[in-house]
């Protein structure tokens, strides 16, 4: 039995810093790009003479690390080893243990669960004294080229910095390793990641699939993804709260969780869980047993908001690779932190106009697809004309109070934006962290100045990382243009609202491949 899940990636384009705080919203969007999760069985057959002394053989398969590891749980990668334990905890404490036991003991699966929690019995004698033989597990992760940065491939190749260029790699490429670490045992990936919510993405693509492989929860399908019941609701739910427990542990703290909830439920409005919600599972790393905690956390307070939320009609997502380094969101957020302690009253000033500026983004968005809705055909032409044109000419195309309302909406949206950059700006200045560089600043405005751009900005935290540009109609290849000429990067990336889901199969299988390389073009 084999059992393929995907997760997206994301990108916050409001709530930077102010999501780590309730009840402060942000408005995250879920991408095109996803992280795979492939579960079978690791063993066919095993010795006899292994059952007294193994526990359960986990098998990680990372193709595009050149990577290959066969362990007893103890992991090289904690995101995995933490979404592998919670996941089968979780299972043990929503399904009849008599009844999951015989179906991983006996069936397809064979996993037993003291195996994985490393603190109870030796899952090879149990399995011995019953004539069980345990499968272990194979799990393979895969992330679409788009979580990482195939810039220094590119030029290698010869190839220019372009969305084209990019398409010609082959699905699931390769990571590079620094040269310093290539012949050594503990070599480590060049991880030039472009901010998509690998981790995230990672975590709740392993925890979805082990769910649907134990028979806990049923994934809907790729292609009935946006229909959903009371079944798929709570589903979704459970996959929710352990993806979440999951990441926060393997990552050794408590952040917002948006990255989680939107690779789970796609894109949205985003309010967080309160961090206690979590103690529990904070208090099982010290050595308490997953088995006497995880009924604590599936029954917790978890308080999260969200709702459903999408780019309005005729409006597409770019995100765009400067090439200019990484950025360390935990040191950013720590200067922040640090800042708002030192400067209290200059902090809650700036800290009440964001909020506004990002509430008032969203209002115009909403205003947008309400208007799209309502006055489609006005609406539509709108837009397309708008596509064409500088922003400074678009209330000339206000003919008529339809026309007006749109062309409002699109100019409020625009102003919201810049007075969000302004406050990021002026928060990253006072904490002294590059929340919007300099040379993100230029290249930001370049791009809003544009034909048919509506918004342009540094995603989540901020930083060298990434920059986005939301853009009207048909105009996303004027901004392509304009990023390349600026040495920057745009990827294949697009806006997908839907969140995790099961797979047909293996996604480097001919023909699955196809498809994802399609919706990415």
């Amino acid at each position: 039995m084999e059992v393929v899940a995907s997760a997206p990636g994301k990108v916050l384009i409001t709530g930077g810093y102010l999501i780590l705080e309730r009840p402060n919203s942000g408005l995250v969007l879920s991408t095109s790009s996803r992280f795979y999760a492939i579960i079978k069985p690791f063993h066919d057959d095993i010795k006899a003479e292994s059952w007294a002394w193994a526990w359960m053989d986990f098998k990680l398969s990372s193709p595009q690390l050149s990577r290959e590891i066969v362990y007893k749980i103890e992991s090289k990668n904690p995101f995995v080893e933490q979404a592998v334990q919670y996941a089968v905890a979780a299972a043990f404490a929503k399904v009849d243990k008599d009844v999951l036991e015989k179906v991983l003991l006996k069936g397809d699966c064979r996993v037993y669960y003291s195996s994985l929690s490393k603190r109870c019995l030796n899952a090879g004698t149990y399995c011995s004294q019953h004539r069980f033989k345990p499968a272990g597990l194979h799990i393979t992760v895969l992330g679409d080229n788009d979580f990482y940065s195939y810039r220094s491939q590119l030029e290698a190749r010869g190839l220019p910095l372009t969305p084209e260029s990019l398409s010609t790699l082959p699905a699931f490429t390769s990571i590079t390793f620094n040269a310093d670490d290539a012949n050594g045992s503990n070599k480590k990936p060049e991880v030039a990641k472009t901010g998509l919510g690998s981790s995230a993405a990672m975590t709740t693509a392993v925890v979805a699939s082990l769910l649907h492989y134990l028979g806990v929860i049923k994934l809907p399908l790729s292609s009935d993804n946006h229909l959903q019941d009371g079944n798929t609701s709570s589903n979704l739910e459970l996959v929710h709260i352990v993806a979440q427990t999951a990441h926060c542990i393997a990552q050794g703290k408590v952040g917002s969780g948006f990255d989680v909830s939107s690779a789970v439920y796609g894109s949205q409005r985003y309010v967080r869980f309160s961090p206690d919600v979590i103690s529990s599972a904070q208090v099982a790393r010290n050595g308490l047993p997953l088995q006497d905690i995880i009924v604590d956390v599936l029954n917790g307070k978890w308080d999260h908001e969200r709702s459903s939320f999408s780019l309005p009609p005729l409006m597409s997502l770019l995100l765009g690779e400067p090439g200019s380094g990484g950025s360390s969101t935990p040191s950013m957020v720590g200067a922040v932190k640090k800042w708002q302690k030192s400067e209290p009253e200059k902090s809650l000033h700036i800290w009440k106009q964001l909020t506004y500026a990002n509430s008032l983004l969203e209002k115009q968005l909403n205003t947008l697809k309400k208007l799209a809705r309502e006055h489609w055909d006005v609406y539509r032409s709108i837009v397309n004309s708008c596509s064409t044109i500088k922003a400074e000419k678009w209330l000339n195309l206000a003919v008529g109070p339809s026309e007006h309302a749109v062309v409002e909406a699109l100019l409020g949206a625009r102003d919201a934006m810049l007075q969000i950059r302004s406050y990021m700006q002026q928060m990253g200045e006072a904490a002294g962290v590059p929340i919007e560089p300099e040379s993100q600043t230029e290249l930001l405005n370049a791009t809003m100045d544009l034909d048919g751009v509506l918004l342009a900005g540094v995603p989540g935290a901020g930083g060298f990382d990434a920059v986005f540009a939301v853009v009207l109609g048909d105009s996303s290849s004027k901004v392509v243009a304009e990023w390349s000429s600026c040495n920057v990067l745009a990827l294949l990336v697009r806006e997908d609202p839907c969140g995790v889901r099961l797979e047909n199969g293996d996604p480097r299988v001919e023909g699955v491949i196809s498809g994802i390389s399609a919706s990415h073009v």
